[in-house]
């Protein structure tokens, strides 16, 4: 049960939770939960998605929807729900995980880097407590779904309005991505981020968190402005 709570108290007392969490490595229930919301929520997505509107764009958009007939488009809409089931799915189960991983790994290179030999496990164990934020995420994401008889890929993403962007109104493409990096169940994985890696290298806490901070303003230029960017703009 220690096993447990000890994730948990993370959400109630950050300070003193996640040091004790990471002393512990505590990073098997952290990883359970994460690959659980992530994993409800993406099915909750699949059976609640009328996916109808964004298959008839998409055709629209290739031209072939002149063409098509109206079994193939039914086999369309059908297969487009099969595979955000099975997607949802493996997001929560292998994606997380293999995230969770990779952020291990990369703070391994940092802790190297700044001369801060560490355990890895207890890396792993920062990384997996630090996106217990995003499983709050999408668990209350999952709630919003349930309540709702229908929904597009659109509305899900103004279901849970945690970032900036979400309340300044109408912005050209380019400024929506800016905004979105301000979010605040991010920003608050990244805090837990600097405290781990304090706990578990004995960097100053005020250093370490500044160094997370850092490296979420990397990660979002890449992979929150600049990708999605030059993929044609989209969010």
């Amino acid at each position: 049960m220690t096993s447990l709570v000890q994730p948990v108290r993370v959400f109630i007392d950050p300070v003193e939770g996640t040091p004790a969490a990471v002393e512990a490595r505590r990073w098997v229930w952290p990883l359970l939960i994460l690959a659980l919301c992530v994993s409800a929520s993406g099915t909750l997505f699949s059976l609640r998605w009328d996916a109808t509107p964004d298959v008839i764009r998409e055709l629209q958009a290739s031209g072939e929807m002149s063409t098509i007939s109206e079994a193939d488009l039914s086999d369309k809409i059908q297969t487009a729900s099969r595979k955000a089931l099975v997607g949802g799915i493996a997001k929560g189960v292998f994606v997380m995980p293999f995230m969770a991983l990779l952020l291990a790994a990369m703070l391994w290179v940092v802790s190297w880097l700044f001369d801060r030999p560490v355990h890895f496990e207890k890396l792993m164990s920062v990384a997996a407590i630090a996106l217990l934020p995003i499983a709050l995420y999408h668990l209350i994401l999952t709630g919003c779904l349930a309540a709702q008889h229908t929904v597009s890929v659109s509305r899900v993403l103004q279901l849970v309005p945690s970032h900036l962007g979400a309340f300044l109104g109408e912005l050209s493409p380019k400024m929506a991505r800016v905004a979105s990096t301000v979010d605040f169940f991010n920003l608050w994985s990244t805090a837990l981020l600097g405290l781990g890696f304090s706990a578990a290298t004995g960097m100053p806490r005020t250093r370490a968190l500044l160094l997370s901070l850092a490296l979420y303003v990397m990660f979002a230029g890449v992979m929150m402005v600049g990708l999605p960017g030059s993929a044609g703009g989209g969010q």
